[in-house]
């Protein structure tokens, strides 16, 4: 028997497979290290768009940071679960930024000083990824 060997395709879709993930976990570090930042200038996106309601801008912020430092942390399956409801919502979407939009739908409506959350999931979003959306690299 001759060896066999990986058709051209198979190692092209590995390499893809292989960029993908350390784009991923680029922007999972980037993600954690940036923490307060990010976590502030999304709360204040949300507030701007009217997005969320709440009695503590900095309750919230001090969740969202919480939030960056464990996501990297987590399972992937843990955020493909999270997120699956959500993957037809726009073509190519930024996982963070679906993970987080479902975060605020499911999760953050429960939070103490929110008093609302408004718009549909692909305004909330839209609002997310004007932010974390720099985290991806460029195309």
């Amino acid at each position: 028997m001759g060896s066999q060997t990986r058709p051209y395709n198979d190692r092209t879709a590995g390499a893809i497979d292989r960029k993908r993930e350390r784009e991923r976990q680029n922007m999972l570090q980037n993600l954690y290290r940036n923490a307060p930042e990010l976590a502030t200038k999304l709360v204040q996106r949300l507030l701007d768009k009217h997005v969320i309601e709440t009695t503590s801008a900095e309750a919230i912020r001090e969740v969202f940071t919480n939030l960056f430092h464990k996501l990297p942390e987590m399972e992937d399956f843990d955020i493909q679960y999270k997120t699956a409801p959500l993957r037809g919502l726009i073509a190519d979407p930024n996982f963070i930024s679906l993970y987080l939009t479902q975060y605020i739908a499911e999760d953050l409506i429960n939070h103490d000083t929110i008093q609302d959350i408004y718009g549909d999931d692909l305004e909330i979003y839209q609002a997310v990824d004007s932010v974390l959306g720099a985290l991806r690299p460029p195309a």
